[in-house]
């Protein structure tokens, strides 16, 4: 009988915590001792802060599965990435994010989904920041016509080279910058024919600025016999050597 009743003591004493716990999803402490319990709610053993299995109802030990609380991983950009898994930290607030927590880019031209204000371009179109599509760079006379010797005055082909660049340009949906290249072959001295390469740039300028091509948009530069595409030892090498290209960002 003696014993029956330390028993009874016992299980009296420990009840009200059991009753906490049963009550209580998440993690709660005992009343005067600190010790720390985790319970899911569903009658599974909760493990104390001294690393005790104990059922959650009634106090007593020895019960299996235990039940332990994983901690909350961080999410510091709140994009659903957790921390431990986000190679692209700090995304903006609303941007959609993939996998590893990396903005979206759908349609791949480089240019985030939230940044971009032509979603849809076509594969491998070259595009603006803005991820709307521009027209490719382009060089002028090396295959219909090229500038004469010493000479930066453009010929009727280059002309017509020109209106097709114009007039894409004018179309895109994009705004583009151009950068304008004027080129020479090796003749004559290298001070000299960076000035020319220069003259031949800024005459190409010139006719696009008056095909409604804004001049802010275009920057102009000359790199002289610097940069030859063919051979200058040959006449037709240098013929293909003074040319102008148009680059577009």
């Amino acid at each position: 009988m003696f014993e029956n009743a330390g028993n009874n003591k016992i299980v009296a004493t420990l009840a009200p915590f059991g009753l906490a716990l049963g009550m209580t999803a998440g993690v709660v402490h005992a009343a005067g001792h600190g010790d720390r319990f985790v319970t899911s709610g569903a009658g599974e053993g909760v493990v104390t802060g001294y690393g005790e299995c104990w059922n959650a109802v009634g106090g007593a030990s020895g019960v299996a599965p235990c039940v332990t609380a994983e901690p909350k991983e961080g999410d510091a950009d709140g994009d659903g990435v957790p921390d431990s898994k986000d190679r692209c930290p700090n995304t903006p607030k609303g941007a959609a994010v993939n996998a590893d927590g990396c903005p979206k880019d759908s349609d791949g031209d480089g240019v985030p989904d939230f940044k971009d204000n032509c979603p849809g371009t076509p594969r491998g179109a070259k595009v603006d920041p803005q991820g709307c599509e521009i027209v490719g760079n382009v060089t002028i006379n090396t295959t219909t016509d090229h500038f004469d010797f010493d000479s930066a005055v453009l010929k009727p082909k280059m002309m017509s080279e020109l209106d097709s660049v114009a007039s894409r340009v004018n179309a895109s949906p994009g705004n583009e910058s151009l950068e304008v290249i004027g080129h020479t072959d090796s003749t004559g001295p290298e001070a000299y024919n960076q000035g020319l390469s220069e003259r031949r740039a800024q005459a190409a300028a010139d006719y696009l600025a008056g095909k409604g091509i804004s001049a802010s948009a275009m920057t102009v530069k000359g790199m002289g016999e610097s940069s030859p595409v063919a051979d200058n030892g040959t006449r037709e090498g240098r013929a293909m050597n003074r040319r102008v290209e148009i680059i577009t960002r």
